[in-house]
């Protein structure tokens, strides 16, 4: 098995994936994960999510890209990457054998950008499943990002799913009125599993300057502040669906990891701690193993939906 698990209790598995604990490298804090593995034991993750991948290279947004802000930080990097063709090419072979699993995380602006990145990555081994970035705006119906409309996006993931043999995550963005209707939608049209939240959408301003903090105006808050937030989301998503769930949002402990398997997810991703930390996912995971160890509880699984809410 891929994997080099801390303990026994932590193993879990995803989609019929198993993974030697539930603890992900998020896309877009993680590279492509070729450039950590010489600071990172990748065979220590339950996974890692690769830089989101579109149909041709991307240079991204201007900068500056990274702002810090209280207890977390604002950024708009644009989904800069260098292309799924490039990537089967230049970095995936370097991946494979690395010991954990991979995820390739997907987008485009159009249904058809994301059916021909999942039809380019299928002919491609090495892979373990693909998580859909459906915060993106459609160009073709006036720039409605597709996670935000149930209709859209049970197009896109019907459409991926019936190109994929591997399994389909659907990351849905957090600026909704309500998350269960999309939940269910792409649930319904073939989702096999759930990651969320992605960013929430911000703006940070220079007030000498009068002007927004990041190149290109608005961007995506992320980190500790956000994870009262996230896990409310992630609650009310593993509520309305049978299919697992992916917490994250602003985890930094492998107790703040507990909080969200506890609320109903069946792993976590670890993003903005990692720009801290490369190491913060694999340290979480030991962290969430002393926690069930020192709870007694035999297996990390029996976390997940455990939450007493008040009657």
């Amino acid at each position: 098995m891929a994997g080099d698990p801390l303990s026994s209790r932590l193993r879990v598995t995803l989609c019929g994936i198993p993974l030697a604990n539930p603890v992900i490298a998020a896309s877009g804090t993680f590279a492509y994960g070729v450039e950590m593995a010489s600071i990172v034991d990748l065979r220590r993750l339950g996974g890692l999510v690769v830089k989101g991948l579109s149909r041709e290279p991307m240079h991204g947004n201007p900068p500056p890209r990274l702002y810090e802000t209280a207890a977390g930080m604002i950024n708009s990097v644009g989904l800069q990457n260098i292309g799924v063709r490039a990537f089967i090419r230049e970095k995936l072979p370097l991946l494979r054998g690395c010991g954990t699993r991979i995820f390739a995380n997907v987008f485009g602006y159009a249904v058809e950008d994301y059916v021909e990145v999942v039809r380019v990555l299928e002919d491609a081994e090495g892979l373990d499943a693909y998580e859909l970035n459906v915060s993106c705006p459609n160009t073709k119906h006036g720039g409605i990002v597709f996670g935000a409309d149930p209709r859209l996006l049970a197009e896109v993931v019907d459409a991926c799913a019936k190109a994929a043999r591997r399994p389909v995550i659907v990351k849905l963005t957090p600026n909704v009125a309500a998350i269960a209707p999309l939940a269910r939608a792409a649930q319904d049209s073939g989702a096999a599993a759930l990651s969320l939240v992605n960013t929430f959408l911000g703006l940070a301003i220079d007030a000498r300057t009068r002007r927004p903090r990041l190149g290109a105006g608005f961007g995506g808050v992320s980190g500790p502040a956000i994870k009262p937030l996230a896990l409310r989301l992630v609650y009310e998503a593993a509520r309305a669906v049978r299919i697992p769930v992916i917490g994250l949002g602003g985890i930094l402990t492998g107790e703040d990891a507990a909080e969200f398997l506890i609320a109903g997810a069946s792993a976590v991703q670890v993003g903005t701690a990692t720009f801290a930390d490369p190491r913060a996912p694999v340290r979480i995971a030991a962290e969430l193993d002393e926690f069930c160890r020192q709870q007694g509880i035999a297996h990390v699984a029996s976390l997940t939906g455990s939450l007493q809410m008040p009657a």
